[in-house]
């Protein structure tokens, strides 16, 4: 048995997550905490709200709401809706603990002391009609470098490029509306990325095994034009943890915060403690600490594209910079983007289908199973409403539903509910299992290498397996002459439900579910050794006729949902 430390990217606070949040950290870290545990490793899976910065602010003030109570009311919701998707989080914290306060000011406290954090004066937008200075999201404008007239103070949502709201054309408050904006002097707190550039880039190259998409973006951060900058770790901002060297005052920085890019990932070192604080485990140091027995963790980060730079670069400066023994990351699996419908997916601009409301239309199991099938790794991919009716219709509705109700409701009219006992295994039996040994091994070595359209595929042909075998065995002609080896080939794909449900159960937890409690079994015992896990429901055993487990989606559905999501959300 391993051990495994699995974290996703934090979902910010300022509303609900659309499906491409989901499937580029939450869903696949899922997946793999689910493959994991089946396998009989230990995992600590974790995750939490990220609930500092100006758009945190933004929403509440939006919503009007003091801003602490906005983020724990969306912190509910958004743990609600990650349950409801069936994410098996081992603890869904917040940035805003406590734990995380003092965590924050103990490594910035670490990092002046070791020389990694200075002090600089730079210019920065003040509102006179607001009366403060507006960080990077309080500001929007036009774009220097596509001409967009929503880009933000941080970056074009339009063309992607990062600015600074010094360089947006015709900038104004966007609390206010004030174009009253004039630059003023204020001090900041910047982590001397630079002084770790060739620690991170030895660090980095020590990777040999990490998605080409990560490294590429790691390494285009670290080399292109004047390399790996110092960044700003302080704001002038209300809401965040305030800034200190430790327990200390530091002196010139009354009144600012950190910077919600320092704190938040250190929120996963924090949030294992609060996973302690709540009575879910007794000893966070043994996953977080290399001298208290992390050092035989592996640590696997899930995250879309956009997150890559801070986790390669800015979280593993602030860990290994510190000089104390903290686990650092073994491997980023990083996504490329999910597109909506010829366009894309975005939280703030309100386009495309929102977790709760995909979760109102159908199930969880049945959107599990398109955006893992169909998750970004190589390249973004694009959800389609056709896309996604003929994927259920055919891969759950037609392949593993029609296999599940055929053999059960078959062996129920000429057996009883019983499993049949019959003769032995032929060449088909022993040629399908020689299949599923093969195709069942391949799933594993997918699996273990997070590639996961890779493992749906390799999932759907251990389903297509069964149904081949129906058609070829065909023991509904068989029952006619041959009772007996009817009995057999149905006891045999009896067992195949069971194996479906044990194999199925990280991408659809609760089919999987449905199948364990036909055939009245609890053993989730991994099919290893194929011929064996095909007697484990021996003769006599009871199962019952289960209810549909994927109904298809109509034509008339699937109009309707195109229509209804083709605007803005309200």
């Amino acid at each position: 048995m391993a051990r495994h430390l699995i974290t996703s990217a934090l979902p910010y606070i300022n509303g609900i997550k659309h499906l491409g949040n989901l499937v580029g950290s939450q869903l696949p870290a899922d997946l793999y905490a689910r493959y994991l545990r089946a396998r009989g490793h230990e995992v600590l899976f974790l995750c939490a709200t990220d609930e500092h910065g100006t758009p945190a602010e933004l929403a509440a003030a939006k919503a009007g709401m003091p801003v602490a109570e906005y983020c724990a009311e969306l912190h509910e919701a958004q743990a609600r809706i990650a349950d409801g998707f069936r994410v098996s989080f081992d603890h869904f914290g917040r940035s805003s603990s406590p734990r995380n306060h003092r965590l924050t000011q103990h490594f910035a406290g670490r990092l002046a002391e070791l020389g990694l954090i200075s002090e600089v004066t730079e210019k920065q937008m003040y509102s006179n009609a607001d009366g403060r200075f507006l960080p990077d999201r309080y500001i929007e404008g036009t774009c220097p470098n596509c001409g967009f007239e929503g880009a933000r103070g941080d970056q074009c949502d339009n063309c992607t490029k990062q600015l600074d709201p010094t360089d947006l054309i015709n900038p104004y408050s966007t609390i206010s509306g004030s174009t009253d904006l004039e630059e003023r002097e204020t001090k900041h707190l910047f982590l001397r990325q630079s002084q770790m550039r060739e620690k991170l880039q030895d660090w980095i190259d020590s990777k040999s095994d990490w998605p080409v998409l990560t490294t590429s973006i790691a390494n285009k951060w670290l080399n292109d034009g004047d390399g790996l900058q110092d960044r700003g770790i302080t704001r002038d901002l209300d809401w965040g943890i305030p800034v200190k060297k430790g327990t200390e005052d530091w002196p010139g920085m009354e009144g600012k915060v950190f910077y919600v890019w320092f704190d938040a990932p250190i929120e996963y070192i924090a949030c294992a403690q609060e996973w302690v604080d709540a009575g879910k485990g007794d000893n966070w140091e043994r996953w977080w600490r290399t001298d208290r027995g992390a050092g035989d963790v592996t640590y696997t980060q899930f995250m879309g594209k956009d997150n890559v730079p801070f986790h390669t670069l800015s979280f593993p400066a602030t860990i290994l910079g510190s000089e104390e023994p903290w686990k650092a990351v073994d491997y980023i699996k990083s996504f490329n983007y999910l597109n909506y419908d010829g366009g894309q997916f975005s939280t703030s601009r309100g386009r495309g289908v929102f977790m709760d409301q995909a979760l109102d239309i159908l199930p969880p199991d049945y959107w599990r199973w398109w955006l893992l099938s169909h998750a970004p790794e190589s390249s973004d991919s694009e959800f389609t409403w056709e896309n996604f009716q003929q994927s259920v219709n055919k891969d759950l509705a037609d392949v593993l539903g029609n296999f599940v109700s055929r053999v059960t409701k078959f062996c129920r009219s000429k057996f009883g509910e019983v499993v049949p006992a019959g003769g032995s295994h032929g060449a088909t039996e022993t040629a399908l299992i020689d299949e599923l040994t093969t195709r069942i091994g391949a799933y594993q070595d997918h699996m273990g290498a997070r590639e996961v359209r890779k493992s749906a595929q390799e999932l759907r042909a251990i389903w297509v397996a069964g149904n081949e075998y129906l058609q070829t065995a065909a023991p509904w002609s068989t029952f006619k002459e041959d009772p007996d080896t009817a009995a057999m080939q149905i006891r045999l794909a009896l067992n195949l439900i069971r194996i479906y449900a044990v194999l199925s159960a990280p991408f659809i937890p609760d089919a999987s579910q449905a199948m364990m409690a036909a055939m009245h079994s609890d053993d989730r015992t991994w099919p290893d050794d194929v011929p064996a896990a095909l007697q484990t429901l021996a003769p006599g055993h009871g199962f019952s006729v289960p209810d549909v487990l994927f109904r298809k989606i109509t034509d008339e559905e699937r109009a309707e949902w195109e229509g209804r999501f083709a605007g803005r959300r309200d």
